[in-house]
């Protein structure tokens, strides 16, 4: 999993604030904090997933005085603490009194101030993950103005995010993963004017999703494990994230046609376990950074569109569990970074030379439970008799656009436009 730009930038930030770095000590992948600072890394787990992990600033705020920012920060904290239920780890113990930095989950930064050239004490981070806590929370956190860090993964959480989230001007990572959030997705946090990080996954949201989530400059994308329905947004190709996931929901209809065709640096998507039907759409070619592409366990028909052969860096391809049919082609068993190809379950017929071959040497490429004559673990010939979609035409690049497939662009262009040697 990649590093996200939030960490980039966090280091940026102390980096360029000599008074921030006397507090705040980096070390990627669980790096050791120095100086009682803070240690920045990437953390993955129980539904958290990848994201900033803050640790430890030794309960003292850099100045050891008050400040009016802190004074705010103490109003805010102290009315979510009221609105907290249940807190057996006793995390809550030290939120007593003025000094927030010593709130254990509480982390503190001193930063010069704009208008008086003074340094000046902030909340820079908040990290309650695995904390077990329950209750909601309140409209007072939007005085948090200056935080950069809100997680809460792994926590009992419930209720919905206050409208008043919009206010956090300088956040840029939100976790409320592995909580008991409901309602309809929270619009607010598409009003965070920073956010690049949006982690809502194992939750009790539900409805639709709306499409000015992939209109936001979002590097992230967790939706998976929720109760989201309806069709998935027009716009759906035009986000910038480098990872989307929008398994384990209750999406229904086709994935959009023009998915890709603008292009992006879209590197993991995942659709598992949905209600998609239709085509796959041939712009699925065009994401030429994808490494990892999921939609099985729906119920998608038609054949894989060749445009496949364009993901040069695809490590993960999965169809299981659909309604595809057709031949598998070259173009994609020959791709040269995947590792890892299923399309167990579905009504395939056929496979190529180069699929063939991996059909019988390659553990990562699961073909059973097809219709491939004279292959092992394949469906019983019954259900092969009627092959579902086989009426279904999907869009197709046609003739004029050819050239977007790439296998089929490298085999046009050697024999109608041969290379001339150098003289």
């Amino acid at each position: 999993m990649q590093n996200f730009p939030i960490l980039t930038s966090l280091i940026f930030f102390l980096l360029t604030n000599p008074t921030a770095t006397e507090t705040f000590g980096v070390g990627v992948n669980g790096g050791v904090a120095v100086n009682g600072g803070i240690g920045v890394g990437i953390t993955i787990g129980n539904g958290g997933g990848p994201g900033v992990w803050i640790g430890g600033n030794g309960g003292k705020t850099p100045s050891g005085l008050p400040t009016p920012r802190l004074n705010r920060a103490y109003a805010a904290l102290q009315a979510w603490k009221s609105a907290i239920t249940s807190d057996p780890l006793g995390i809550l113990s030290s939120w007593v009194g003025p000094n927030v930095c010593s709130y254990k989950g509480v982390f503190c930064a001193q930063v010069q101030d704009e208008m008086t050239s003074s340094p000046v004490d902030i909340i820079a981070g908040i990290d309650l993950n695995h904390a077990n806590l329950a209750g909601t929370l309140v409209n007072q956190l939007s005085y948090l103005t200056e935080i950069t860090l809100f997680h809460l993964n792994s926590n009992r959480f419930s209720g919905t995010v206050p409208d008043t989230f919009r206010q956090m001007s300088s956040l840029q990572e939100l976790d409320l993963s592995n909580n008991l959030f409901s309602g309809p997705f929270p619009i607010t946090t598409l009003y965070i004017p920073n956010l690049v990080y949006l982690d809502l996954r194992f939750n009790d949201f539900s409805g639709p999703i709306p499409e000015d989530i992939f209109n936001k400059k979002l590097d992230a994308i967790f939706l998976n494990n929720n109760h989201f329905d309806g069709e998935l947004p027009q716009n759906l190709g035009n986000s910038p994230a480098s990872v989307i996931n929008l398994a384990n929901n209750k999406l229904s209809g086709n994935i959009p046609t023009g998915f890709g065709i603008l292009g992006s640096s879209l590197k993991e998507i995942l659709f598992l376990n949905n209600q998609l039907t239709g085509c796959i759409p041939e712009g699925i070619g065009l994401f030429s950074e994808m490494q990892v592409f999921d939609v099985s366990f729906n119920s998608l028909m038609g054949h894989l569109p060749d445009t496949l052969s364009c993901l040069n860096d695809i490590q993960i391809l999965n169809f299981g569990h659909n309604r595809l049919s057709g031949v598998l082609p070259d173009l994609i068993c020959s791709l040269k970074s995947l590792v890892n190809l299923t399309v167990s379950f579905n009504f395939f017929s056929g496979v190529s030379q180069e699929c063939s071959h991996h059909f019988l040497g390659n553990l990562g490429f699961d073909f059973s439970g097809n219709c491939i004559p004279g292959r092992n673990m394949q469906r019983p010939p019954p259900e092969c008799s009627l092959i579902p979609g086989g009426s279904l035409n999907c869009l197709r690049l046609p003739p004029v656009v050819k050239p977007l497939v790439c296998g089929t662009l490298a085999k046009t262009t050697d024999s109608d436009h041969p290379s001339s040697s150098p003289p």
